[in-house]
């Protein structure tokens, strides 16, 4: 994709820009981590007043994704795995009905503590599924939802064969000495940039806030055939607000308000 992508200099300023070429629909492979550690509490509290847990979070941000996917696009489609120990397919037609796609999610609940993650057989499916999303002039992605903040995700698979996209939203606890989301966010880089047939994206959550996983999956909805490197995303971005002068005020003090 390196090709495609420009950098255009205008008024001294360097932009990024695409030359025009035809963008694929995509079929968008979910794979839904139901490890043990998917149930923990986070600090945003639920309709029902107490705590959400980490799969409702994730089930909520997934419909909110799809809706507004199909709102751009409503010929992108949808299907679901989750992970345990591997992949499993939680729902194999890939379908652009919202109503059907949602109804997959309902009865997905966690399991066990699982004790590794294997993903050889998730990105095996989606190189099987990308050659007949290809053949229908579309694009295959997986959105890898993983809770785990101490088991590493392994695989084995070759470093020349990229039939799809990965893009991860990772939520975990913050580091302790009974954990290590950092090197665990680090494997997960490494098979981002192993597997990636376009710009694969990351984002992690350690907060335990709803926001901190919905304001990703929002950057997530890019199209990977028009995305910049994740290096050089700069949003979203803090909000400046000047404040009024007054007499005994400086017209140069700025108020930021982080979103």
């Amino acid at each position: 994709m390196e090709e495609d992508r420009a950098a255009v200099t205008g008024g001294g300023a360097c932009r990024y820009a695409l030359k025009p070429a035809r963008i694929n629909s995509e079929d968008i492979l979910f794979c839904i981590d139901v490890d043990a550690e998917s149930m923990v509490e986070m600090k945003t509290t639920g309709t029902n007043g107490r705590p959400l847990i980490r799969m409702e979070c994730v089930k909520q941000a997934i419909i909110l994704f799809i809706h507004n996917k199909l709102s751009i696009n409503p010929d992108h489609r949808f299907a679901f795995t989750t992970l345990s120990k591997s992949a499993a397919w939680l729902k194999k037609e890939f379908t652009s009905d919202a109503e059907s796609a949602v109804a997959s999610l309902r009865g997905l609940s966690a399991t066990k503590s699982s004790g590794r993650a294997d993903l050889t057989l998730l990105f095996r499916a989606a190189a099987h599924e990308a050659k007949f999303s290809r053949a229908q002039n579309r694009i295959l992605r997986v959105i890898l939802m993983y809770c785990r903040s101490s088991v590493r995700p392994t695989h084995d698979w070759p470093l020349n064969q990229k039939f799809f996209t990965l893009d991860v939203m990772y939520l975990h606890d913050k580091p302790s000495t009974d954990n290590c989301p950092q090197d665990v966010y680090d494997s997960l880089v490494d098979a981002v940039e192993h597997v990636s047939e376009y710009e694969g994206y990351i984002f992690e959550s350690g907060q335990g806030l709803a926001r901190s996983v919905f304001k990703p999956m929002s950057m997530l909805l890019s199209h990977p055939q028009q995305r910049c490197a994740q290096d050089d995303l700069d949003i979203p971005r803090s909000l400046a607000k000047k404040v009024p002068v007054t007499e005994t005020g400086n017209s140069e003090d700025i108020q930021t308000i982080s979103q």
